[in-house]
């Protein structure tokens, strides 16, 4: 087995590996994610190698990171996705799937430029924009929730899901 080969094969255990670390290591976890729509309001998901379902785009606030760095950075790194104008706060949210000690900000965003939809990688396996009413069935219910929250009005609620 070449190197790049063995590399490739140890690459999704290591990443889950250092996610579960990261899970318990830490005191407290705090997020981003965003409602990315297009002028369709259709909206941008991505499904993660590591995780089962298809979730809106985000990740971890690392130390030093404001919130809006954070949500630059996983944007372009999961949709080359680059907001145009300062994004919206919908809400904060407790996320004890994750541990219980996550707080995710969930931002919207419609003004928004993406140069072209990005190539699945290591990370993001497959990513694109669905119609709300034509999400793809392993979207996962917090994603859901919030989606609707933003297209519908619905009150947000504190808790993920």
């Amino acid at each position: 087995m070449s190197l790049q080969a063995l590399r490739n094969s140890l690459e999704p255990a290591l990443r889950w590996g250092f996610h579960l670390y990261w899970r318990f290591a830490r005191g407290m976890t705090l997020g981003v994610r965003a409602v990315v729509l297009d002028s369709d309001n259709r909206v941008f998901l991505v499904k993660h190698s590591y995780v089962a379902g298809w979730h809106l785009p985000g990740g971890g606030v690392e130390v030093g990171e404001t919130f809006g760095d954070a949500l630059r950075r996983e944007l372009a790194e999961e949709g080359r996705i680059e907001p145009l104008g300062e994004p919206a706060l919908h809400g904060l949210f407790f996320n004890s799937h994750v541990s219980r000690r996550d707080h995710v900000a969930v931002y919207l965003i419609r003004q928004f430029r993406q140069d072209r939809p990005p190539e699945p990688n290591h990370e993001i396996i497959a990513c694109g924009f669905f119609e709300a009413g034509a999400l793809p069935a392993e979207t996962t219910e917090g994603t859901r929730l919030r989606i609707a929250e933003v297209l519908e009005g619905r009150t947000p609620i504190a808790t993920w899901r």
